[in-house]
């Protein structure tokens, strides 16, 4: 059903909008989202170049509504830079396409600093594909741990180092930040022991997390740590400010976060300076110079909330580096923009398959029962058409016979008296209505007459024969302007119709992006141009409906005003060759 409404709707849009052919990574992927990053000072205000960014990439109903065309476990997503030709490292941390949500991690080489043109495509719609994510490759050499807390069991990390964890007592959130995460209520711990891997040297060291504080935290609750005993590097937060102990010393940020939201805290270490991060942007620091150790992991000792994506990096992230992290995977981050997807479709993508993807089953009826009121209106205007054609010929086939007649009117064969009438009259309403006539004009000559010369007929026969004439003649008026209410419907209904499928595909729309949290433009775009679309479907009715109306309303008015003259001369001849006296 839904492939015919789009048929439907591909006949209705009779000049398609199509997307720029441009170039297609690969002819097995039918479809493509653009991902846009803006990094100037309107956005995410990212002064500097990033490189090897491991960006949150968030899908829900509000900015991707296909996810009944990626295969049921998301393993027919790729990612390619903007050239749309190199493939980039990626791994799926959660699909389910019931509930219309996933979270993917892609990692991009290069954001230029200041720009807002760089740009990824997010490929899907291949049902043979092999899954292709590796979550190890997303991240740098550098990354010693990432846990996003999701799956059974012990948490993991995710970077090829895999320094797991060997104890969690913390209970598994479901819902979190980022997919799944962990619920700490103040007597929970999880650890990773010290590796190879985790050894920290001169180079440095970033600390990183997610986290929602259910209030204010008692003394020293850590978010995490990396120690070796006297040794310690870590996050914590001291009723709600943030602070960060590093080798002895404390950095305190300046004021408090909000229980109940979502902040992210960081801490490098390097170059002889602790900095405290809050949110990406800066909150203190102190001298501080690393020495190396061989830290073991320590996540959620006396802390009350919940946890996610806690990181460990064996360098210093810069500034810019950390900033962009956090407009990047933020619910309320503005560093990405999803823009419109396209379909491969003979080398290039259509708006018309992104509209049509986005129409919700109200719009597939109102724009099915407009289709069905353009093919009557169509049908009715071409057989009207056709009908007026025929009878304007066999009009004028009739007058060019009857206006060579000098003398007696009468003389034309109707067929009354077993006579043949000429077969072109027979779709002329002027042979009708002079038929009519005669057929009167007979019932009152009087019986034995030869010839109808010289017979009279009163005033009030005349009158009776006008009335019969004009009755015929409204009768004809009424066949010719039969089935054009069904025009005026259309006229007028279309329009309404239409706009109550926009309504309530636009209502629809919102409610699910109120729903899904994205508010960004990209994300209510195609859904409002898919309600839109019913505008357009009753507009097409309309347009064509109103000019079909008047033209063959125009030629209808022509027929009766010839009928009406036609008829007044075949009385007043009768009157002239009948009247006078006996």
């Amino acid at each position: 059903m839904k492939k015919l409404m789009r048929s439907l709707l591909l006949a209705l849009l009779l000049v398609p909008i199509m997307a720029s052919a441009g170039s297609w990574w690969s002819n097995d992927w039918k479809f493509r989202k653009e991902i846009t990053f803006d990094l100037s000072t309107a956005a995410a205000d990212v002064a500097n170049s990033v490189d090897e960014l491991p960006v949150l990439i968030r899908l829900s109903a509000g900015n991707f509504g296909y996810f009944g065309d990626v295969k049921p476990d998301g393993s027919d997503f790729r990612f390619v830079a903007g050239d749309d030709k190199t493939p980039l490292k990626f791994h799926v941390e959660r699909f389910d396409s019931q509930n219309q949500m996933a979270f993917l991690w892609v990692r991009v080489p290069k954001l230029v600093g200041g720009s807002k043109t760089d740009k990824i495509y997010l490929y899907y719609g291949n049902p043979d594909a092999a899954s292709a994510g590796e979550a190890a490759s997303t991240y740098d050499a550098d990354q010693s741990v990432v846990a996003h807390f999701g799956g059974d069991g012990l948490p993991r990390d995710e970077t090829a180092y895999k320094n797991n964890f060997t104890e969690s007592s913390a209970e598994a959130a479901s819902a979190s930040f980022s997919a799944s995460g962990l619920k700490f209520t103040g007597k929970e711990t999880a650890k990773i022991p010290a590796s190879p891997s985790l050894e920290l040297t001169g180079k440095g060291v970033t600390l990183s997390a997610w986290v929602k504080f259910d209030g204010p935290q008692t003394a020293n609750a850590t978010i995490v740590s990396a120690s070796d005993g006297a040794r310690e590097i870590a996050l914590a937060v001291q009723g709600l400010k943030p602070i960060a102990r590093v080798l002895g010393a404390s950095i305190s940020g300046s004021a408090d976060v909000v229980a109940g939201a979502w902040h992210h805290l960081a801490v490098t270490v390097g170059g002889g300076k602790a900095v405290l991060y809050v949110d990406g942007v800066i909150a203190g620091n102190t001298a501080a110079t690393i020495t190396t150790f061989n830290a073991a992991i320590s996540v959620g000792s006396g802390f009350v909330g919940d946890l996610d994506e806690v990181e460990v990096s064996r360098t210093v992230r810069t500034p810019d580096w950390i900033k962009a992290s956090v407009k990047a995977q933020g619910p309320e981050g503005n560093l990405l923009a999803y823009g419109a997807d396209g379909q491969k479709e003979g080398g290039g993508g259509s708006y018309i398959g992104i509209i049509a993807k986005n129409l919700t089953a109200d719009g597939w009826v109102v724009i099915g029962i407009c289709f069905f009121m353009l093919l009557v209106a169509i049908v009715l205007m071409v057989m009207k058409a056709l009908y007026l054609s025929r009878v304007e010929r066999a009009n004028a086939a009739f007058l060019d016979t009857y206006s060579k007649i000098s003398g007696d009117v009468t003389t034309i064969p109707t067929g009354r008296d077993g006579s043949t009438p000429n077969a072109e009259w027979s779709s002329s309403t002027l042979f009708r209505l002079y038929a009519t006539g005669m057929d009167e004009l007979f019932k009152r000559i009087v019986p034995g007459k030869v010839s109808v010369e010289g017979v009279y007929l009163s005033e009030q026969s005349i009158e009776a024969i006008r009335a019969s004439i004009d009755g015929s003649m409204t009768r004809m008026q009424q066949h010719l302007s039969a089935r054009m209410v069904l025009l005026t419907i259309a006229i007028s209904g279309g329009p309404f119709l239409g706009l109550l499928g926009t309504v309530v595909g636009v209502m629809i729309t919102f409610a699910a992006i109120a729903a899904a949290g994205d508010v960004n433009v990209n994300a209510i775009a195609p859904g409002v141009a898919a309600a839109l679309a019913a505008t357009v479907a009753g507009l097409l009715v309309a347009i064509p409906s109103l000019f079909g109306y008047n033209w063959l309303n125009t030629r209808i008015k022509a027929v009766a005003a010839d009928n009406r003259v036609f008829a007044d001369e075949v009385i007043a001849r009768l009157a002239e060759q009948h009247t006078g006296e006996r």
